[in-house]
């Protein structure tokens, strides 16, 4: 027992016991040039486009401002309005326009519907464009006035050139204006409105367009009109449509 004890103190005193062990460095046990820092490109990569958002939040790119000025020019150039001149004449050989009197009652009465479809000239009465296609809806008998309130939704067409649609109020006591919704061919986007006279009712119409939003019409269509009143007749060329009275593939 008592050598036990020597034992003991012996191995105290040599530092054997309490020493804590020393931990080999890692890096001592590897050759330097085996030593290298791990990259993570993924967490780069994420740097990289951090960095590039906030560039882009804080300073937008001058490109938006050149395109918002050339929208304002090109809206500054469909504002231009272009007058053109039409004339649709019932000339009796279409069967236009034919009456529905849904309504069942013996006077024009609201709900009644008129097909129709008319020729349609130049201003000047010298060419032959197209037609006329659409409907009325009967709004109201007008009897103080002789006459009615319709509510209008038709088309004109102009051959090759497209066509241009339009809707609003046709009274046949007195000139009224119709909204133009739209076109196709040189027409597509077109805007603007169109007013109707009255000249001879059912047979004469004079057209005058205010067209928005759409290139320069083509020559073919421009023309100083001829002042309406009820003796007006296309010129015998165009009734009968020879070719150099006519627009290209005229809607017939």
């Amino acid at each position: 027992m008592a050598a036990s004890r020597s034992a003991l103190r012996s191995a105290i005193s040599s530092g054997i016991i309490g020493k804590p062990r020393s931990t080999p460095n890692i890096n001592s046990l590897l050759p330097a040039s085996s030593v290298k820092l791990i990259k993570n490109p993924s967490l780069t990569q994420s740097h990289k486009l951090l960095a590039s958002n906030c560039s882009t939040l804080s300073a937008p790119k001058k490109a938006l401002t050149c395109k918002s000025q050339s929208i304002s020019s090109d809206n500054s150039t469909a504002e231009k309005v272009q007058e053109m001149h039409i004339y649709e004449l019932n000339e009796r050989d279409r069967g236009s326009p034919a009456y529905l009197r849904l309504s069942q009652k013996s006077v024009n009465s609201l709900g009644d519907l008129v097909p129709f479809s008319n020729k349609i000239y130049r201003g000047d009465l010298e060419k032959r464009i197209g037609i006329t296609a659409g409907i009325c809806i009967l709004i109201e008998n007008k009897p103080e006035m002789k006459g009615d309130r319709y509510e209008a939704i038709f088309s004109f067409y102009f051959g090759s050139h497209g066509h241009i649609a339009v809707q609003g109020p046709y009274l046949t006591y007195e000139d009224t204006y119709l909204a133009i919704t739209g076109g196709s061919g040189i027409f597509e986007g077109v805007s603007g409105q169109v007013k109707l006279r009255q000249i001879v009712f059912p047979f004469k119409i004079f057209y005058t367009f205010y067209l928005k939003g759409i290139g320069e019409l083509p020559a073919e269509l421009l023309c100083k009109p001829v002042e309406p009143h009820p003796g007006v007749e296309a010129v015998p060329a165009a009734k009968a449509c020879e070719p150099h009275a006519t627009v290209a593939n005229f809607t017939n």
